[in-house]
């Protein structure tokens, strides 16, 4: 039985539910086929795929990736090669469970070791590999600590084949801690503060466990993605041909800015109902405050001033600074250093980026260094006792203010505090231990010293208030941000000129052939 596709303009799904009777129910078979052959018309030529994953110091969870593919009957004669990329100190090759991944794959995988050159460095080289094969007709991007499923790689291939435009087509992310925890459906970038959100009617963290598919209705539109994360992106060679490659920024808005220039090229994104991996959610983490600061910081201006629509890049300006100030009242001394310098560097144009990009993280962490709050020690015993200092009427808040009035006078409080001394005996320990959770912007920007955990539950750092060091900091930063907003038009002009030449092919080659230093894997 043909079914008809004419009637789904705004979304929607097909699909059967199986509801046992008395006796014993058996499915024996079912099939998931592309319209044109349940038409009987003419399919397009079955096109075939390039998986590239890159890896960094996972080794058990990429052969595990590995022998899941190999496994996979559904595609065998779909993927022509798996490259991975490993940039570690941890060996892919030397896992103990890599010989049965590399009998799953056969002929099928390639390992290829090269200096850590981050997601962008990764995945730009499993696309200039695929490009060089000149075999697939597809390169599909995947994270090396996913759980897949072979029958989504499969549906993302037969949707691209079918596509009448070449169509850049995601996979959703499901939460590898809550497995019926869909964290992210689709994705866009809101242009006018110019950053990362959930697509139109759309939501991160459903639980399909407490509401399922037939009774969530916003799950039923056919929602307009951006973008899609790197965790499962399938690109078809004729858009990396002509749009290019990765841009070269090591990690962060490397996939966002490549869907954004796709679609300005006439390539749209599709995220693929029916495709998914599970993953470790970003919510378990906060990379805004670690070394990371300053590649998010960086890398968000940079994708703007290629490509937002407004002159001086809409809100976002105003609210960088917001950010760089919300740091300084909360201790994060190290995160609004980093992303200081990332502005900076902005600033200087876009000639170095290929020249940074296999040094910048050791520099990035050398400068972080040097800030206590950065200094994580696994035993808090190895730090100074809590003091608590002068009792308190109210403890201080933990959880967000809710509203706009609420973080308003959170931010009055937490700026005013930065005028006052602070005491001698904040200096000398810590008066209050805040857990990772507990450790937003509100609640230290009421403190002048803290224990604070790491997201990751791995130590603490102590968290000092410097009076001296916020006003010589928030006087650089407004002017840095001042400049960004005064140098915009020309910047965005100089970063857009020199993009053809950023994601080349020949830019690429060219970094990333360079040789493995002594103390490289192998």
């Amino acid at each position: 039985m043909a079914l008809p596709l004419d009637t789904f303009a705004d979304g929607g799904w097909y699909w059967f539910d199986l509801v046992a009777g008395r006796g014993e129910l058996v499915l024996d078979s079912a099939d998931w086929l592309a319209g044109e052959r349940l038409a009987g018309a003419d399919a397009p030529r079955r096109g075939t795929v390039t998986v590239g994953i890159t890896t960094f110091n996972r080794p058990a969870y990429c052969t595990a990736l590995l022998t899941q593919l190999g496994e996979a009957e559904e595609l065998r004669d779909l993927v022509d090669e798996v490259v991975v990329v490993d940039q570690g100190t941890k060996a892919v090759r030397a896992d103990e469970q890599f010989p049965t991944a590399a009998t799953a794959l056969g002929s099928r995988v390639r390992v290829m070791e090269q200096p850590n050159l981050g997601g962008s460095g990764g995945f730009a080289r499993a696309m200039m590999e695929t490009l060089d094969a000149g075999v697939s007709d597809h390169v599909l991007l995947l994270d090396d600590d996913v759980v897949c499923e072979p029958e989504g790689i499969a549906r993302a291939v037969a949707f691209a084949d079918h596509a009448r435009t070449p169509t850049v087509v995601g996979g959703h992310m499901f939460s590898m801690y809550e497995r019926s925890v869909l964290h992210a459906w689709a994705e866009r970038v809101l242009p006018w503060q110019f950053r990362w959100s959930p697509a139109a009617a759309t939501r991160h963290d459903h639980d399909l466990s407490t509401s399922n598919l037939r009774s969530t209705p916003w799950l039923h539109r056919r929602s307009a993605a951006d973008y899609n994360g790197w965790w499962m992106c399938l690109v078809p060679t004729t858009v990396l041909r002509d749009v290019g490659l990765s841009l070269p920024v090591f990690i962060k808005w490397d996939d966002a800015e490549f869907g954004l220039r796709a679609r300005e090229a006439g390539y749209p994104t599709v995220s693929l109902p029916g495709a998914a991996v599970w993953h470790v959610p970003w919510t378990d983490k906060d990379d805004s405050v670690d070394w990371q600061a300053y590649f998010h910081a960086r890398n968000r201006f940079v994708a703007a001033l290629l490509h937002s629509p407004f002159e001086h890049g809409g809100r976002m300006v105003r609210e960088s600074l917001a950010i760089q100030l919300k740091h300084l009242v909360a201790m994060q001394y190290s995160a609004a250093d980093l992303r200081e310098q990332a502005l900076l560097d902005v600033l200087a144009g876009p000639g170095r980026l290929h020249e940074q990009l296999p040094t910048k993280l050791g520099e990035v962490r050398a400068r972080r260094a040097g800030f206590d709050d950065a200094q994580v020690v696994a035993d808090p015993r190895e730090l100074a006792p809590v003091r608590p200092g002068r009792p308190r009427k109210r403890d201080q808040r933990a959880e967000q203010p809710r509203d706009g009035a609420g973080r308003l006078l959170a931010a009055v409080r937490g700026v005013a505090r930065q005028a006052m001394p602070v005491p001698e005996s904040a200096r000398q320990a810590p008066d209050r231990e805040v857990a990772s959770a507990d450790a937003g912007w509100w609640t230290l920007s009421g403190l002048d010293s803290a224990l604070v955990s790491t997201t990751d539950g791995t130590g603490v750092s102590w968290h000092r208030r410097d009076r001296r060091h916020v006003i010589a900091a928030a006087r650089r930063s407004t002017a840095v941000h001042r400049r960004l907003l005064r140098e915009w038009p020309r910047l965005a002009a100089e970063y857009r000129a020199a993009l053809p030449d950023l994601v080349g092919v020949d830019a690429w080659r060219k970094t990333l052939d360079q040789p493995l230093p002594d103390d490289a894997v192998r």
